[in-house]
């Protein structure tokens, strides 16, 4: 071969390399995996907005089913089966995709079955049937109770501007940011309560990661208790299972770790991928959130990086029910130790198929349950009287993250920190935070709680730290 030869064909080497390299990954693999999510999102979606939110078929395609691009169906009918008498809800039909069922189960909400069952696996499904606390909870004074006695606003809150920001938070800009309820709790006494057309104060809707924070909660009572440690390595049987435990790396994640979001375990929910595989598939398609969790691979140094992940928040759930016990006491616990006890009487923790708590987005509860909720950290974990959750908890929950620090320090244990490049809010105010404007802010400097419920669509946006500050111009110096 001469010289030019040699040449050409090195050449064409090249350019055929080229070619190779620039090809793309474009086809989406996870597809049919995406289609049969989203039937089970709106499974999960239709059965909670009937059967949990008591809503009509017309309020739930309007509000809640403008989360999912493409619904199935419209409220006067589709592809779709609403089973009245067993509370039930199916989407779709037996084609490439499977048909998706969700159903009411008493105590939990609405629980999504795996594709290959159907609504005659029922009676498999967890239920709570705990009795309510005693008591009519209309007659017995907030915040224990609904009775509320009419007061004037305190002589520090400016009427004006407190109905201004009722009027920021309600008329938004965006038709995206669709605005449910806003409570307001001032020293204790709710001095705003606005709720939009066709909600009320016992309408429970879905918080959404607002839920990471009452598992914390739920968490951090075993830590007071001695029965968890924050930073003793977590006793869990990580999958895939192997000859030698001791050689595992996750052998070294912390209860810390998990709660600060810092892990260093595979992410599995970013990345264009929370719909279609991760917690996606525990969420909204019957299978184990617990499984799923324990199957990350370690891929960094725990505490090192922060990586918000749901499945993180389900270890540490998964340490909690390990340290309980018993199935019972397990299921029992939210209500018990919690939730009965400070008056959240409207508030359902729902579970997967499998009975564990999902605990990371799946509650259901109304606007006066979250202010309750609030009002338990602000008042330095104390209930008439009660030490629920200690002082030291409380200030884990709001330290910022190790591996946020100097990179915004906007994540404490489970709660979300007022970023450290804003200044017009104050530092001390820290608040759940949940997709679609799930929000409790508690700002202690100013003996303040904020409770926004939103059914927001599309990119959102609504920003808690805007709403403090504009509640807090309302508050008048002393």
């Amino acid at each position: 071969m001469n010289k030019y030869a040699m040449c050409a064909a090195i050449l064409s080497s090249v350019i055929a390399a080229e070619s190779f390299a620039q090809q793309l990954e474009q086809y989406d693999y996870w597809a049919p995996q995406r289609a049969m999510v989203q039937r089970g999102q709106q499974a999960v979606f239709m059965c909670n907005g009937l059967f949990t939110s008591h809503r009509t078929l017309e309020q739930v395609f309007r509000q809640e089913l403008a989360f999912l691009r493409n619904p199935v169906g419209t409220a006067e009918g589709g592809d779709y089966h609403v089973d009245w008498e067993r509370r039930a809800v199916e989407v779709g039909t037996p084609d490439s995709t499977p048909v998706m069922r969700a159903v009411f189960r008493e105590g939990i909400g609405c629980i999504i079955l795996a594709p290959d069952q159907t609504l005659a696996d029922i009676d498999s499904l967890p239920e709570l049937t705990l009795p309510l606390p005693a008591g009519d909870a209309a007659q017995i004074p907030w915040p224990d109770g609904d009775k509320i006695t009419q007061q004037d606003l305190p002589p520090t809150i400016d009427a004006v501007a407190l109905q201004a920001a009722s009027d920021w938070a309600f008329n938004r800009p965006s038709p995206e940011q669709d605005t449910l309820s806003l409570l307001v709790v001032y020293k204790g006494q709710i001095i705003l309560e606005r709720y939009a057309p066709g909600i009320d104060m016992t309408t429970r809707t879905r918080t959404w990661s607002t839920a990471k924070s009452i598992a914390s909660t739920l968490i951090g009572m075993l830590v007071d208790q001695g029965q968890l440690s924050l930073d003793e390595p977590l006793d869990l049987q990580w999958l895939p299972t192997v000859g030698s435990p001791e050689s595992d790396p996750r052998r070294n994640i912390s209860l810390r770790h998990v709660l600060n979001m810092t892990s260093g375990l595979e992410s599995i929910d970013n990345n264009g991928m929370e719909y279609a595989t991760g917690s996606g598939l525990s969420y909204w398609a019957g299978a184990s959130s617990v499984k799923g969790a324990l199957a990350r691979a370690q891929i960094r140094e725990p505490g090192t990086h922060w990586d918000y992940e749901n499945y993180d928040t389900i270890l540490g759930v998964y340490a909690m029910k390990l340290a309980l016990g018993g199935e019972n006491t397990y299921a029992e616990f939210p209500r018990k130790a919690l939730l009965d006890r400070i008056g959240m009487r409207n508030t359902l923790v729902s579970t997967d198929r499998f009975g564990d708590f999902v605990l990371s987005s799946q509650v259901y509860t109304n606007a006066r349950d979250l202010a309750r909720f609030g009002l338990l950290y602000l008042n330095g974990g104390q209930w008439n009287g009660e030490q629920l959750i200690s002082q030291d908890w409380i200030e884990f929950s709001r330290t910022p993250a190790p591996a946020t620090v100097g990179q915004g320090g906007q994540y404490g244990g489970q709660w979300w920190l007022v970023p450290e490049d804003r200044t017009d809010v104050p530092a001390d105010a820290y608040s759940t935070n949940g997709n679609r404007g799930q929000f409790t802010v508690v700002v202690p400097s100013h003996d303040l709680v904020i409770v926004r419920r939103g059914l927001d669509y599309g990119r959102q946006g609504f920003n808690q730290w805007d709403l403090a500050r504009e509640v807090i111009k309302a508050i008048q110096p002393y």
